[in-house]
């Protein structure tokens, strides 16, 4: 596998990429990252090959708070645009859909805790998706939804929320769950959004979700297969 040369962007000191982190060392890969909480400068798309979008508790529609969304979401563009690997991850997820044109908005309810997704048939299919379970649990912290990006293809739903994953140009990912949160990644997000823990149907409490955190070594697991997969699927050149 050639070195990749990962960056990440970064909306709150407590979500950062957690197990992507432990698999880019593992495979002697390079990661830089922006941290758009201080003040910070978007790097040149030549200088990296991947691009990951970190979460956030921000909503993507909240530009008049966030001054910096409506620079970050353009900039995700120009990355789609110039043929990067681009991954979101909850927030980024939706900033890719915006990105992409598609609307995000308030979902009808929270979803946080660990909830079963299942793959839709197309996922089934999909050389990056086929082996992974058609229903599998995983951990959830968003409340927003978005629609579909044009082109896209859905990958997964849950009971909560229909548009759970997608795929865009086959190198281009987003995922509303968190593949990529390890147990203290659980800890660092209960610890800041405590508030928000008001249990029902598709809100588990604090205690609930640690009790559940060796779940974290079959999603961490999933995600290393799909990075390799996709690192496999485009070789640098």
């Amino acid at each position: 596998m050639n070195q990749l040369r990962i960056h990440y962007l970064q909306h709150v000191p407590f979500e950062g990429p957690g197990y992507i982190e432990t698999w880019a060392n593992s495979h002697h890969h390079t990661l830089s990252s922006t941290h758009l909480f201080e003040d910070f400068h978007l790097p040149s798309l030549d200088a990296f090959d991947w691009l990951v979008i970190m979460g956030g508790p921000m909503g993507v529609y909240e530009a008049a708070k966030f001054s910096w969304l409506k620079k970050e979401k353009e900039w995700i563009l120009s990355a789609i645009e110039a043929g990067k690997t681009v991954i979101g991850i909850c927030l980024g997820a939706q900033l890719i859909a915006a990105a992409l044109g598609a609307k995000v908005y308030p979902n009808k309810q929270k979803e946080i805790g660990w909830f079963p997704v299942s793959l839709t048939a197309a996922a089934q299919t999909h050389a990056l998706f086929k082996d992974f379970p058609h229903s599998f649990t995983v951990f959830h912290w968003h409340g927003d939804t978005f629609d579909l990006p044009n082109q896209a293809l859905h990958l997964m739903q849950t009971s909560a929320c229909a548009n759970q994953a997608f795929i865009y140009q086959n190198k281009v990912i987003g995922l509303q769950f968190h593949l990529e949160a390890m147990p203290r990644n659980l800890r660092h997000m209960i610890d800041h959004g405590r508030e928000e823990l008001v249990p029902g149907n598709f809100v588990q409490t604090g205690d609930d979700i640690l009790h559940k955190a060796d779940q974290c070594n079959l999603t961490n697991q999933l995600l290393a297969n799909l990075l390799d997969k996709l690192a496999a699927a485009f070789p640098l050149t």
